[in-house]
């Protein structure tokens, strides 16, 4: 380590905060992706071994009933509220996004029984203390490419209102700062401004997931942005608006 730039040393550092690993391990798998940190997250999780404890279902009925509903078969909003106390995060932490996808929960601030301890299961934990260690681990899936697309794509049904085949916009709004704050996109406030500004309805899933697409593909300047191309007008009508901002 000793060997090290000082700004080798920090990435190490900072590796092992985030994804919990030993220095070893950190160096290894910054050391493979050219010390390029997202490519070292998807270095380390891709070569993790696959196997994970299995999680005992005693804990995990007691730690579901922990939080139950008293009137339904289900954990709802003091349930959940109950749970991130215990976890230690605010309800509103991009890390209850990632652990709601894990459990596969159809609906935001809600887990059915089979979500709750399907999801304890396949983390491969049965306790608070434990799901509590994975939370640095479940923080850096947001910086694998693969697993950012699936989450992004998770959020939009597990965020919209039940019954409803749109997003409405202030929760879009919402769910794009918390995500694209994961895994930074330039253009996240102009585009938010733009909405407020000049739509102002509810989200679409093609506007969502096309959406994802642009701020992959397309620079921040917009020098490979193709009018021609097949983009939702909505997005059309966002890079005009770039445009007339005033320079």
């Amino acid at each position: 380590m000793h060997k090290l730039g000082r700004s080798q040393r920090d990435k190490v550092h900072q590796f092992m905060s985030i994804a919990g690993a030993t220095e070893k391990a950190s160096l290894t798998a910054l050391k493979a992706s050219d010390w390029n940190l997202e490519g070292a997250f998807e270095y380390f999780y891709t070569n993790q071994p696959v196997s994970k404890p299995m999680a005992d279902p005693r804990h995990l009925e007691e730690l579901y009933m922990r939080y139950k509903d008293r009137f339904s078969d289900m954990i709802l909003v003091d349930g959940i509220s109950a749970f991130c106390d215990d976890l230690k995060v605010d309800p509103g932490d991009v890390v209850m996004l990632v652990i709601s996808w894990h459990m596969g929960a159809a609906t935001m601030c809600e887990f059915s029984r089979q979500e709750f301890i399907t999801g304890f299961q396949s983390l491969g934990v049965d306790s608070i203390d434990k799901l509590k260690s994975l939370l640095p681990s479940l923080r850096a899936e947001l910086k694998e490419e693969h697993k950012f697309r699936e989450i992004y794509n998770f959020a939009f049904n597990w965020a919209k209102e039940k019954g409803q085949k749109s997003l409405a916009l202030d929760t879009a709004l919402g769910m794009w700062r918390l995500l694209f704050n994961e895994h930074p996109w330039p253009l996240v406030e102009p585009w938010c401004q733009f909405l407020q500004a000049k739509h102002n309805k509810a989200i679409s899933k093609d506007t969502w997931s096309q959406l994802f697409e642009f701020s992959k593909s397309i620079d921040s300047s917009l020098s490979n942005y193709d009018s021609e191309g097949a983009w939702p007008y909505l997005i059309d009508e966002f890079v005009e608006f770039l445009h007339d901002l005033p320079k």
